[in-house]
């Protein structure tokens, strides 16, 4: 019964060794596998880092908009500067009233009368005639002067649209440069997102094959382990078989 009892657990022992010694040499091709799944993925990692894109500026297309800024003042103009005086009036009351003198002197002495009749006469039309004179010449002032303030306020208007039309040309200049910038920004962005994720999952492949890799090592050096101690056993069972004979 000794030898039987011995066969049997050798038996036992022998299979438990040959389990532990097919485990062990799973474990490696696991962990042989798992080498290469690492290799390949620290492969792609630097393959990703190789090809990433360049840091760019997305500023260094801007230019310099100061040109666009016209100096105006040369469509400015003084208009009552050629502001002249009335003279014309003044020439015309002298000859309406040399006119009125001699014709009132001609009648006078046509008449025969006195020559304080023909002074109060002459000096009737003489007040007469500045006050047509002074009104005409009032008039031709004032429009002078209405005329110069017209021109003034065309300038002025002239000069705020065009300084207008220069802002909004300078405004759009700089807008467009914004937005040429932030789009480039936002492409170099996206881009990026994605060879950062690209390497955020080669890198968790290196991660997953080294963790694989430690696994199987350990699995297999408890394999080891397990065939080693069904050697002992068998080898220590069949001793002790033989010893009892």
């Amino acid at each position: 019964m000794g030898v039987v009892t011995g066969i049997i657990a050798g038996a036992s022992l022998l299979a438990s060794g040959i389990g532990a010694a097919t485990a062990a040499s799973k474990a490696k091709k696991d962990a042989s596998r798992a080498k290469e799944r690492r290799t390949q993925a620290e492969a792609q990692v630097q393959s990703i880092k190789d090809s990433r894109q360049d840091i760019v500026n997305p500023y260094e297309s801007s230019k310099d908009l100061s040109s666009m800024a016209e100096d105006l003042s040369g469509n400015l103009s003084n208009p009552f500067a050629q502001l002249g005086v009335a003279t014309g009036a003044a020439e015309i009351q002298m000859e309406q009233t040399d006119i009125a003198l001699a014709n009132t002197l001609d009648t006078l002495r046509a008449t025969g009368a006195s020559a304080g009749g023909a002074t109060a006469l002459a000096q009737a039309a003489l007040q007469s005639k500045k006050g047509i004179a002074a009104s005409i010449e009032s008039q031709e002032a004032a429009n002078e002067k209405a005329k110069a303030q017209g021109e003034a306020n065309l300038n002025q208007q002239k000069m705020s649209e065009a300084q207008r039309v220069q802002g909004i040309a300078i405004s759009e200049g700089q807008r467009m440069q914004a937005t040429d910038a932030a789009g480039k920004q936002f492409e170099f962005q996206a881009k990026e997102n994605r060879t950062n994720a690209d390497l955020d999952m080669a890198s968790g492949k290196v991660a997953q094959a080294s963790q694989d890799i430690a696994q199987a090592n350990q699995n297999r050096a408890s394999a080891n382990a397990g065939f080693m101690s069904a050697v002992g056993g068998i080898a220590s069972s069949t001793i002790g078989a033989y010893a009892k004979k």
